[in-house]
């Protein structure tokens, strides 16, 4: 008789025990020579060597089961032991899987643009109107990153630029005045993690969501980085950020160039990067339209409706433009 200890690493080990461990009675039930204790993420496992073994790597299996759709029910538990398969995992297509078991793919051809991107480049751009998926998708490919350990942690970053309107004092600690700022970051990643693992992970620091200005002076070494929102960052905002870059970094910045936030006359640090860089070698540009939008089909609507309204006053102002500079010259030839 032998006794082991095995510890359930980077998932939360209630998903695989089960409600009031079902799933671990069911685990039981299949090993009734193994005398099995679970506590927290340890399961104590005592009994024959030959069939330790064999549980050993079945628990492993289940646990990279729950570690990729962040789910598993008693069916895919009696058929992993029994060596059955157990989802079709022919959709190559999906990035992860969010934590009821839904993937996580590209909806749109742009969006499959950036996914292809960050296999490709380091450093990828993508702007686009709002709901077309840049920071959810973006999180997702770093979560994935992080599931298959090529990334060793994850680092979101936003301009704390208020949009349109003066908040005045925030009450509280430090966190609690930027949390407002970074609350979409907080919301994809709830999609995407159990909130105790993703507890665990902020408190580790595998997972940090700071403000723009808390990146000065810092490397960033084997990491995925997401500066979102973008276009509230001034020209040496932008410019400090993507110079944090280390080794084994990718870095995604996302932003809305018609949701300039910035104080007027201030020029917007996305577009003047995208200017720049935009010959520079290893760096992608995806840019999103309508097209892409994944919300619901009134942000759609509403879009293109803003899109034709600014239109429709570009072409006012030129014309507006060409009057005075006829008139000009009418005045001009009758001097």
């Amino acid at each position: 008789m032998i006794e082991k200890h095995i510890v359930l690493e980077d998932i939360d080990s209630v998903v695989l025990y089960g409600v009031n461990n079902a799933h671990l009675q069911v685990i039981k039930a299949l090993f009734p020579k193994l005398r099995i204790v679970a506590r927290d993420n340890v399961i104590r496992v005592l009994g024959d060597e030959e069939q330790m073994s064999v549980f050993e790597e079945d628990i492993e299996k289940i646990r990279r089961h729950v570690l990729k759709y962040n789910s598993i029910n008693e069916e895919d538990i009696i058929d992993i032991i029994k060596g059955k398969k157990t989802k079709d995992d022919a959709a190559k297509d999906v990035v992860v899987y969010n934590i009821s078991g839904r993937p996580i793919k590209s909806r749109s051809e742009n969006q499959q643009k950036l996914i292809d991107a960050y296999e490709k480049d380091d450093m990828i751009f993508a702007v686009g109107p709002a709901g077309t998926g840049k920071t959810y998708l973006s999180i997702a490919l770093a979560v994935k990153a992080l599931k298959e350990k090529t990334a060793k942690k994850i680092i979101l970053s936003r301009p704390a630029v208020e949009a349109g309107e003066k908040l005045g004092f925030l009450p509280g600690d430090m966190k609690d005045k930027i949390d407002p700022y970074l609350q979409p970051l907080y919301d994809a990643l709830e999609d995407m993690l159990p909130a105790v693992k993703l507890q665990d992970m902020m408190e580790k620091h595998v997972i940090q969501i700071a403000p723009l200005a808390f990146m000065r002076g810092r490397t960033l070494s084997d990491a995925v980085v997401i500066l979102d929102e973008a276009q509230n960052t001034t020209s040496a905002q932008i410019r400090m950020f993507l110079t944090r870059m280390g080794w084994n970094t990718k870095m995604i910045i996302t932003g809305d160039l018609t949701q300039v936030d910035l104080p007027h006359g201030t020029v917007s640090g996305l577009r003047e990067a995208m200017n720049i860089l935009k010959n520079v070698e290893g760096i992608s540009f995806i840019n999103m339209t309508g097209k892409d939008i994944v919300r619901h089909k009134l942000v759609t609507r509403i879009v293109n409706a803003y899109d034709n309204a600014d239109m429709q006053r570009k072409a006012e102002r030129e014309a507006a433009r060409q009057q005075r500079e006829t008139t000009i010259g009418l005045f001009k030839q009758q001097q």
